[in-house]
């Protein structure tokens, strides 16, 4: 039973956090790909609604994030919790690492 304490669950929180981070970042990176699609198109007239429904986004990443510590309560024991949120970083980290490996590739 201790080794699944101390292995089992953080491994399960960083990939439940890592699934949640990377989603998240998908989801951005086809949001802002609109986007630019929409001011090539000259449909944005303001800076203010650059990133429509960004709020929404970030919203529904706290509304996961806090399901994920309801429904699963045993990947939040004192040290699996920074395993679930480095799990987070990481996901959302790749996905802008992808993106900024694309621009440099295009820069050349």
């Amino acid at each position: 039973m201790q080794i699944v304490n101390q292995i089992l669950v953080p491994v399960t929180g960083f990939v439940a956090g890592l699934s949640i981070g990377y989603a998240f970042g998908l989801i951005q990176d086809a949001a802002a790909r609109q986007n630019q699609r929409r001011q090539e198109r000259g449909l944005l007239q303001s800076g203010w609604r650059l990133m429509p429904g960004s709020m929404t986004r970030v919203a529904m990443l706290l509304l996961a994030l806090a399901l994920v510590q309801f429904a699963c309560p045993l990947l939040f024991t004192p040290y699996s919790q920074w395993c679930v949120s480095g799990g987070v970083v990481v996901g959302y980290g790749a996905v802008l690492y992808q993106q900024l490996r694309k621009r440099m590739a295009a820069c050349r």
